[in-house]
């Protein structure tokens, strides 16, 4: 990671060169020497950061030449500010300005000083660089970490003593995965199985193999563990030597010392017309699959290639060469995780009273991991029970625990497998998010914005530097160390978040490497150079260090009424020049400090959810600023020394009042912005501007809005239908344009948007909020749109004939849209459509989806139309449907859903996993139904209903429910935490109190 911290340095140091600033005689050659050493060295720092775990004493070179890199950028920008003076005009100016000469003069002595110092530093770092070189020898430069010391796999084995636990939660998938490998076509098949480290793939894997069916229907078999340093030799004559066991005869003579080519030819003669089944297991590359396939023949024998992996780029790669299938390990549920920890922590029997608190909050850390499940309650069981104190103590101290407990190592181990083989540039990107808290989503593109005004992206040519910092996001999906959330139409990750294990580790290794410096308390220690610095405590009395001068980012987050502004204030007086990100997300400050506005390194600037009311015009000093986020404030108004901020590429500002299910017009704000924006040229992000009145002579917004041809995302609120045929010119000239937002000023205000004539051709998500005459004649022409939003439009012409030829479209939201009485779904239409919500059609009565029409649909809504009187026709035929939510319905829809009603509509519906009827106090929930066929019709009896409180609920209304529906098995009922909670002698006593408080479902 020490090389983010060079290329940083060295992108600060050449323009710094080129500037011709006015240094001392000899100081310009020393800053060149300099940075000649950090070039020289930075191309060795990639194989010393694959290294450095393993060889405590590169670590400290690494981290010499780290620190010097970040004290020479120090004293660049120190110098930077000296030569920013401001010194006005007349009298005041001259004095200003002589004043400041001197202090230019003072400065460049103080840099040339400085420079002396860091120069022989770099000498005697040079020194140590050259005898780590000598060391290395010749090393592949760029190559992925295949050094990581071989202890880290002594572990691995570790995977299978979870059957020793009678793993839970194991029995479907298994069922699964022998199913695709007994059945189908006689050729050669392969099955992938990916998930993150410690969810058991191994153990699944194994069970699969060792299956008495699996063994009995394949004439070979070999288990082969692949890991992240395989030696391809090593791995076929371990698969020799499995093959020639197996039939009980000798391997050939000359194994040991064949070629490679040999060997692929030994194993590919002896499988020649047998049924085999191969496992590869833990493969970490996708050259690493190319290297072994071809030895597999591919005779119609009904092969098997099974691969377990953390990647799933892997796993997909290799599944689409054979016609494969690929099974996606999830985390066990609630339920299945409180079994694994009582089977393992109390060998079986119940959890004792006294500990049932302490043991819910110890696992909800676990988040469903089972090698993490185990590992804790394995530590767990050697513990006192009637020492409640020392299991809250491992509780408050994980963190700590997996440093330096043996018993958790493995566990540490596992899920540092797959942060240990990032690239140098990945390493700090994936550190770096140790600032977000535990148990939080975590915004996609907050993150890509921060990535790149650290100076962790580096520039990709032909690329934005949004798009590689999406690269970046993408290959931590990839690896399976962050876990996608919701994601856009389009199938990309909206947020994220990382398991709170892999949390705990993350937030260590910042701390190693001063990444992240945490104070949550007061006292906390301060290390001797701090360069981020995370803030989450509540107290008053934070000692703020003087350290604090070298700060170049400070994110305060924390509860609303409980944040000291007085200490932020004493934070700023103690000096935070450097700074170049500021985040004050949810904290109650209500005016922006002047400190703030001298700032003039500052790059990103986050006061979302703060209640500030003004920005002040003393914005116009921050030069630097390219983020500017004001989301959820009450400001209304930009001033126009706004348009001073020329590196500016993400302006966002808009304020909903209330949090309601459905839009609202008048619950929903953006802000005025200044004339002449055409001067903030890099603008990419722009959210949500107002279409406001102009004065005569004045520009007109919408029109301004055609000169920032570099937006990608556009929101634009406030539109008069007067405005339209500007708007559409405006639009045509942005041809980078992505998402658009655009939303009429009232309800019944047209919007005009019929002479767009010259569509964007990246526009992938378009919103339009407002009253419709016709329906665009340009939408049909959006090739690439993957979501599309109409709300309030009130159109009456078949809104579906314009849509159904949409090549791409996944997402449909039809919102007080339609006013006639039916949509039909035509065979063969919508063919890419995942997502459906249709709400608030007041006059629809009927929904018709023929058959083959939305062959992908998995999720439908339907809301706030009472006239449907039954479910949409046709929607027995959407096999991959698994939820269908209805909301606010008449009660003769729902009631046509029970079961037991004679000409029901329930067999219609029967093979959706999860059925939602909503209420305005509850939601009703149908969940895990397999599907309806000759082979589970039996099961599909037992279902479950579940109600998932939303407010506080008389238990007299939770036993009505559950007696409205007496055919449905049991009832789940889960108080949510946020909602009040449910005595349990106050249920029904036809409720499954077991389920009901044992094991509570998450949020």
């Amino acid at each position: 990671m020490a090389e983010t911290a060079v290329f940083r340095l060295l992108a600060n140091i050449a323009p710094f060169l080129q500037e011709k600033v006015n240094l001392l005689s000899g100081v310009r050659q020393e800053i060149e020497f300099i940075r000649d050493e950090f070039e020289r060295m930075s191309a060795f720092l990639r194989v010393a950061d694959a290294k450095e775990e393993s060889d405590p004493q590169l670590k400290v070179w690494v981290k010499q030449v780290r620190d010097a890199a970040y004290d020479t950028e120090d004293v660049l920008d120190k110098f930077k500010l000296h030569l920013a003076d401001h010194h006005g005009d007349g009298f005041g100016g001259f004095v200003r300005k002589i004043w400041s000469s001197i202090k230019t003069l003072k400065a460049r002595r103080q840099i040339a000083s400085e420079v002396q110092r860091i120069k022989s530093r770099v000498i005697s770092i040079s020194q140590g660089h050259q005898r780590y070189h000598d060391k290395y020898g010749t090393l592949e430069q760029g190559s992925r970490s295949t050094s990581v010391n071989n202890a880290w796999y002594d572990y691995r084995g570790d995977a299978l003593l979870l059957e020793e636990a009678k793993l839970v939660g194991i029995e479907k998938p298994q069922r699964q995965l022998i199913g695709w490998l007994v059945e189908g076509g006689p050729g050669l098949k392969a099955v992938s199985v990916v998930g993150m480290g410690g969810l058991g793939k191994t153990t699944l894997v194994k069970k699969v193999y060792d299956d008495a069916t699996v063994k009995k229907h394949f004439n070979s078999h070999a288990w082969l563990t692949v890991s992240e340093s395989f030696r391809a030799q090593d791995l076929l004559k371990d698969m020799i030597q499995q093959l020639f066991k197996e039939i009980m005869q000798p391997v050939p003579v000359g194994v040991e010392t064949m070629s490679i080519d040999k060997l692929k030819y030994l194993v590919n003669n002896f499988l020649q017309e047998k049924r085999y089944v191969v496992v590869f297991d833990d493969v970490w590359n996708v050259k690493d699959w190319e290297a072994i396939k071809h030895m597999l023949p591919d005779k119609n024998c009904g092969s098997r290639v099974i691969l377990t992996t953390r990647f799933t780029d892997i796993a997909s790669t290799c599944c689409e060469e054979n016609d494969g299938d690929v099974y996606t390990l999830m985390p066990l549920s609630s339920e299945e995780s409180w079994t694994l920890f009582c089977n393992k922590t109390f060998r079986g029997d119940l959890c004792p009273p006294n500990l049932k608190g302490i043991s819910l909050r110890i696992l909800k850390r676990c988040e469903g991991l089972p090698l993490a499940i185990v590992a804790i309650s394995g530590v767990l069981a050697t513990k006192d029970q009637s020492r409640i104190d020392e299991w809250e103590m491992l509780y408050r101290s994980l963190g700590a625990e997996l440093e330096g407990n043996d018993k958790l190592e493995s566990m540490k181990k596992a899920l540092s497998l797959s942060y240990n083989d990032l690239p140098y540039y990945l390493k700090i990107c994936f550190f770096y998010l140790s600032i977000f808290p535990e148990d939080q989503q975590i915004l996609c593109k907050k993150v890509i914005r921060l990535w790149i005004v650290e100076g962790f992206v580096n520039a990709i040519e032909g690329k934005t530097i949004e798009e590689v910092a999406n690269g970046y996001l993408n290959e931590l999906f990839n690896r399976s160390l962050i876990l996608g959330a919701e994601r856009d139409p389009d199938g990309r990750p909206r947020d994220f978040h990382i398991h709170d294990l892999m949390c705990e580790i993350i937030v260590s290794k910042a701390r190693e490497h001063n990444i992240v410096t945490t104070i949550c308390r007061q006292g906390s220690r301060w290390p001797e150079k701090v360069r981020r610095l995370l803030i989450r405590s509540t107290s008053n009395n934070i000692e703020y260090s003087k350290r604090s001068s070298r700060l170049r980012s400070l994110f305060v987050w924390g509860p609303m009424d409980s944040f000291p502004i007085a200490s932020l204030r004493e934070l700023f007086r103690g000096g935070l020049k450097l700074l170049n990100v500021l985040d004050l997300e949810g904290t109650p400050l209500e005016i922006i400090p002047d400190e703030v506005f001298k700032l003039i390194h500052l790059r990103y600037l986050g006061l979302r959810d703060t209640k500030i009311k003004m920005v002040p015009k003393l914005i116009g000093r921050l030069e630097n600023l390219e983020t500017f986020d004001l989301r959820g404030t009450y400001v209304t108004k930009l001033p126009d020394e706004i348009l001073r901020l020329q590196k500016l590429r993400n302006l966002l500002s808009f304020h909903f009042k209330s949090g309601g299910i459905y839009f609202e017009f008048e619950d929903f704000s953006g802000f005025k912005a200044p004339s002449q924006l055409r001067s903030l040229q890099s603008l990419q992000v722009l959210w949500l501007i107002e279409a406001d009145q102009r004065s005569e002579g004045e520009v007109s917004i919408v029109k301004e809005l055609g000169r920032l041809t570099q937006l990608r995302e556009l929101g634009i609120g406030d539109l008069r239908r007067e405005d339209g045929v500007t708007l559409c010119s405006s639009i045509e000239k942005l041809s980078n344009l992505r998402i658009l937002y655009v939303i009429s000023t009232k309800e019944d205000e047209i919007l005009d948007l019929q002479s767009l004539s010259l569509i964007p051709q990246f526009l992938r998500e378009l919103y339009l909020y407002g009253l419709l005459e016709k329906f665009p004649h340009w939408i049909p022409s959006l090739h690439g749109l993957v979501c599309l939003v109409l709300g309030r439009s009130k159109l009456r012409d078949d809104l579906l004939q314009s849509l159904q030829e949409l090549p791409n479209l996944a997402k449909l939201t039809l919102d007080q849209a339609y006013e006639g009485e039916g949509l039909c779904f035509k065979a063969g239409r919508f063919q890419r459509l995942k997502d459906l919500l249709l709400c608030k059609l007041k006059g629809l009565r009927w929904v018709r989806m023929e058959k083959g029409a939305m062959p992908h649909l998995e999720a439908l809504s339907i809301r706030n139309s009472e006239l449907m009187e039954e479910v949409p026709s046709g929607i027995e035929h959407l096999t991959n449907l698994h939820t269908f939510e209805l909301g606010d319905m008449s009660k003769k829809l729902i009631s046509k859903l029970d079961r037991e009603v004679p000409d029901g509509d329930y067999w219609k519906i029967a093979h959706i996993p999860q059925v939602r009827i909503c209420h305005p106090v509850v939601t009703v929930a149908v969940t895990d139904r397999p599907p309806l066929s000759s082979q589970s019709q039996s099961q599909s009896q037992s279902q479950s209903l579940i109600v998932l409180l939303r407010r506080p609920l008389l238990p007299s209304f939770i036993a009505s429910v559950h007696d409205t529906n007496k055919q449905i098995s049991n009832l789940f009922v889960y108080a949510l935490g946020w909602c009040g909670s449910v005595q349990e002698s106050q249920l029904s006593p036809k409720v499954d109190k077991a389920v009901a408080f044992g094991t509570p479902k998450n949020n």
